[in-house]
């Protein structure tokens, strides 16, 4: 079924996560319309979108939008409801933020792919206007206000979704609490491929991420800190000056370093650690496409793409902690190097594969397909 159709992206800034879905939804449909309220992805970076420039919105020639988008917040749900789509039939969004609050007709249809519910007007708020040190005062007062009226249009938008995917069973639970919608679970595209299996491992251990608050790299460091057991460190942020003054001798930082560095850490390395609770989690899955083991916080995405050492009748892929502690952390590294033997690599990297970004191809097509034909049927 050919259908004119609309794809709507938060906003495009760099590539990551998110971006990689985008980056398969454009390639099952080529003929779309791409629509963000910022474009300021660098030349470098603009690969993945097929040649596509984005539709922006009046958030894009704003004062110092290219660095300060998110300040923008406000006036989100304003610009993405100005969009003009009344000439599409099918609008699928990619929506972290407020691209699920496109305006429709009834005539279209909108199938949203949820990455979450938007985190700071939901669960984590307090978490962010804390880390924001925006949880008291005037300011602080104001900020909520602001974040109440968000809150209260994005329930309100939910309901102009046709139909919610969401990336895990974690964001489904979300969407049912905080929407009262239901939604079909598909895990988003990991590139296993891009990855082999390692059988020569060292002696460290290895955590990678992005360095803000809630990836928690600095309860890492100190938990390994303490242990004297070897870890290397990779990626940058804010939080980095944070890391680096709780790391000993036996921690290496090694900042921000390009993908093929950090595989090829992550195939020499005992066990990949990840401390964050996400809503996915894409990095111990690429982790375990090297065949690694992965100890991790017991909360979130990982749950449902690591087999844990306690599940019997299934290969484990790795260990959680169920705190976000040093001393959890620590007893769940005492547990993995107790077991360290029962890990298979070959069976690791066999639960990798089926978050490959082939399996998602399938399931997003067919889904689509199949509600384009019961909604169109007519």
């Amino acid at each position: 079924m050919k259908l004119r159709t609309a794809v709507i992206h938060d906003w495009l800034v760099t590539y990551a996560g998110s971006e990689r879905l985008l980056e398969q939804v454009l390639k099952l449909y080529p003929d779309a319309d791409l629509f963000s309220l910022v474009d300021f992805l660098p030349e470098e970076d603009r690969v993945f979108l097929s040649g596509k420039k984005a539709q922006t919105s009046f958030i894009q020639h704003l004062p110092m939008a290219k660095n300060k988008y998110r300040n923008y917040l406000p006036l989100m749900p304003c610009a993405i409801e100005r969009f003009d789509l009344s000439e599409y039939e099918l609008i699928l969004s990619s929506s972290h933020a407020v691209a699920k609050g496109v305006r429709k007709k009834p005539n279209q249809l909108h199938i949203c792919y949820c990455h979450t519910p938007m985190r700071y007007a939901w669960d984590l708020q307090e978490q962010y206007l804390k880390e924001s040190k925006l949880d008291k005062g005037i300011k602080g007062a104001l900020v909520k206000k602001i974040l109440k009226r968000i809150r209260e249009w994005d329930y309100a938008t939910a309901k102009n979704v046709d139909h919610f995917i969401a990336n895990s069973h974690y964001i489904k639970d979300r969407i049912k609490r905080n929407y009262g919608r239901d939604a079909d679970v598909i895990y988003p595209p990991v590139d296993v491929d891009a990855f082999h299996v390692g059988y020569e491992r060292e002696g460290f251990y290895l955590t990678a991420s992005r360095m803000v608050p809630y990836k928690k790299m600095d309860l890492i460091v100190e938990a390994f800190s303490e242990m004297g057991k070897e870890l290397v460190v990779i990626g940058d942020g804010p939080d980095f000056e944070k890391v680096r003054l709780k790391a000993k001798g036996n921690v290496k930082l090694l900042g921000y370093q390009r993908s093929d560095i950090l595989n090829e850490y992550m195939r020499k390395a005992k066990a990949f650690v990840f401390a964050a609770e996400e809503d996915f989690g894409i990095v111990p899955v690429e982790a375990q496409a090297c065949g690694t083991p992965v100890i991790a916080y017991g909360k979130g995405g990982a749950v449902e793409t690591v087999s844990p050492l306690t599940d019997k009748g299934v290969h484990p892929t790795g260990i959680f902690f169920h705190e976000q502690t040093p001393e959890a952390l620590i007893d769940a590294v005492k547990m993995f190097e107790a077991n360290e033997k029962i890990f298979d690599p070959d069976e690791i990297r066999k639960n990798s594969e089926r978050f490959s970004v082939e399996r998602f191809l399938n399931e997003y097509r067919e889904f689509v397909e199949s509600k384009a034909r019961e909604f169109f049927k007519h």
